[in-house]
């Protein structure tokens, strides 16, 4: 039978860190033990009670009931001669019980997914060439690709994660992407009832804040910028993901950076921050003989000009750029930082980080574990 899973709504908090009411409290507090362990472990049950604020009887049937699932374990007695009595036993995440199969469909050339275990370790890789795939090929791709991985997995897959191009609603539906022929694809629905294991379908880019968050080190102010054939954002205020009314929160790739006009986009318009910064129009300029450091800084510029006033609006502490690397850092990095602090209130926002991911080309398929984790078990 297939588990249903829940998606990331508006308000979903990716780190629970108190009690709540009584009808919400089994499963909320369930979160909470698996959390502090994720986080803390190994800890005896004392321990737990102290750092939940939970009972210790409430904290044995829940500790009871994640050992009988094979998500918690014991490892024995804790050594500590200056302790009184009888030697508490030390609890963990079972942090190898369990694979996670997580998977980036955000590349125009391949499909590219992986083996994750609990703690966000890839273990196997596979790829599938992706180039020209549209429509029903992609989708079946994008399949093909899950399977193989799921019948690989030496463990029970507790879920699977993809990043998926496009806007993407929290059914897992793909609204539309472009790129890849995809308009109105229960992609989530249809995986998970193919497949017969819980599949949580996100945009790649909301995908790759959450990694950022969960293994990358990031603050719980974040915005992620996705460069790659488009561009996109992923946000988090206060740990929690931001979606919008339409799930379009972050598509900035289309909108127009200055008054100066610029190169035609795909979308219609002129001069949209993906015409500027796309990883296939900074190539193409450099080829051509542009300048490369002139190239860079102005795409730099008109990044900072795209993202001083949601830096303002929101009073972000963090934003982390993925792409190329060879592109990215330097000159551009540089130019976005110089042009956002000349476009906001140094007093608000002079300590603003603009940083380039630590995760590399893994940041999706890594963040794809991190929904997999929160929607399954309440943690990250």
């Amino acid at each position: 039978m297939t588990t249903e899973v829940d998606s990331f709504g508006p308000r979903r908090v990716l780190r629970p860190s108190a009690k709540v009411l009584p009808e919400q409290a089994r499963a909320h507090n369930r979160s909470l033990v698996l959390q502090t362990l994720y986080r803390s472990g190994p800890l005896s049950r004392a321990d737990l009670a102290r750092e939940t604020a939970l009972t210790r009887v409430t904290v044995g049937d829940l500790v009871a009931e994640l050992i009988d699932e094979q998500l918690a374990l014991e490892l024995g007695t804790r050594v500590d001669a200056s302790r009184p009595g009888k030697p508490a036993t030390l609890l963990d995440l079972h942090r190898d019980g369990h694979r996670i199969v997580g998977i980036d469909l955000g590349d125009t050339e391949v499909f590219r997914g992986a083996l994750i275990d609990l703690d966000g370790t890839i273990l196997e890789r596979r790829e599938i060439d992706a180039r020209g795939l549209v429509g029903e090929d992609a989708a079946a791709a994008a399949l093909a690709l899950t399977r193989e991985l799921t019948a690989i997995a030496d463990r029970p897959v507790l879920g699977i994660g993809i990043g998926s191009p496009g806007i993407v609603d929290l059914a897992g539906r793909v609204l539309t992407a472009p790129n890849r022929g995809w308009n109105d694809l229960p992609l989530q629905a249809r995986l998970q009832a193919e497949l017969g294991l819980p599949v949580i379908v996100a945009n790649d880019a909301n995908a790759a804040a959450l990694a950022e968050y969960g293994f990358g080190g990031a603050s719980a102010d974040l915005m992620l910028v996705m460069v790659g054939y488009g561009v996109g954002a992923g946000l988090l205020l206060d740990g929690t993901p931001l979606f919008g009314s339409r799930f379009a929160a972050g598509e900035i790739g289309h909108v127009v950076v200055g008054t100066d006009g610029g190169e035609a986009c795909a979308c219609g318009k002129q001069g949209c921050l993906e015409t500027w910064l796309a990883v296939p129009r900074l190539q193409a300029r450099i080829a051509a003989g542009e300048p490369r450091e002139a190239v860079l800084r102005q795409a730099g510029e008109r990044l900072g000009i795209a993202l001083a006033p949601i830096v303002g609006a929101l009073n972000l502490s963090e934003v982390v750029l993925s792409g190329p690397i060879e592109l990215l850092d330097g000159t551009l990095a540089e130019a976005t930082v110089d042009t956002l602090r000349q476009r906001t209130m140094e007093q608000f926002h002079g300590d603003l980080t603009v940083r380039l991911t630590s995760l590399g080309g893994d940041i999706v398929m890594r963040g794809a574990a991190v929904m997999v984790l929160s929607a399954r078990l309440g943690v990250s």
